[in-house]
């Protein structure tokens, strides 16, 4: 368990090397338990390397078809590589394994994002978020999801929730900045879009927003 936690933390801080060295000596003295090949196909993962990660998983499968880990892994691969309805049923799998948290559920919105599922996708960020709160990025996807079903209220509240755990999120204001113009709130619409471009100067669509802002002003003069 100290090996894997130390794995763990040597991808994180992407000492890939390191990581992948501890691995092999991993699966040589243990080629039976699937932890080594699931903390190897996560490494691969990190690397960019997802084609490459599916056959690990697979093998920690092969060893154990319930290691919740391995599956879970398998459809991060999949999501990588594109395969998004068959990493949806990795996530399932997954979750009939035991798996049950924030990241999950993520991953799970993500892919069904993907496909044009936006029922599947609200519910699976609600899920996220509920399970870790501070998981950011996950009430990012979960306020986009309710804006693009119509519910602008709720999204306007997520995303500033968003802000206020992380005022550098220009995405956030860019579409709090969409949603005052759609309102035809236009002086709060230029400050958010502003600010997008502030913390992401090459920020196109907040650009492209403050164009339009002006296109319709000007138009309004005339």
């Amino acid at each position: 368990m100290k090996t894997m936690e130390q794995v763990q933390r040597l991808i994180a801080e992407k000492k890939f090397e390191e990581a992948a060295k501890m691995l092999d000596r991993v699966i040589s003295e243990h080629p039976n338990d699937p932890a080594g090949f699931t903390n190897f196909g996560n490494l691969l993962i990190a690397m960019g390397e997802s084609a490459r990660a599916v056959n690990f998983f697979n093998k920690a499968l092969e060893l154990d078809p319930n290691y919740g880990s391995a599956a879970f892994g398998y459809g991060n691969a999949l999501f990588e590589l594109g395969r998004y309805e068959e990493a949806l049923t990795q996530f399932a799998d997954a979750q009939r394994a035991g798996v049950n948290d924030g990241d999950l559920f993520y991953m799970i919105g993500r892919s069904a994002t993907e496909l044009g599922r936006s029922g599947q996708a609200l519910a699976a960020f609600q899920r996220s978020v509920e399970l870790n709160e501070a998981d950011t990025e996950a009430r990012f996807q979960y306020a986009l999801s309710l804006a693009k079903l119509g519910d602008v209220d709720a999204a306007e509240k997520q995303f500033l929730t968003v802000i206020e755990a992380d005022a550098a999120h220009a995405d956030a204001y860019y579409n709090l900045g969409v949603i005052a113009a759609c309102r035809d709130q236009i002086t709060k619409a230029r400050h958010l879009l502003h600010k997008a471009l502030e913390l992401s100067p090459g920020h196109i669509l907040a650009a492209n927003g403050l164009k339009s802002l002006d296109k319709k002003q000007t138009g309004r003069h005339n």
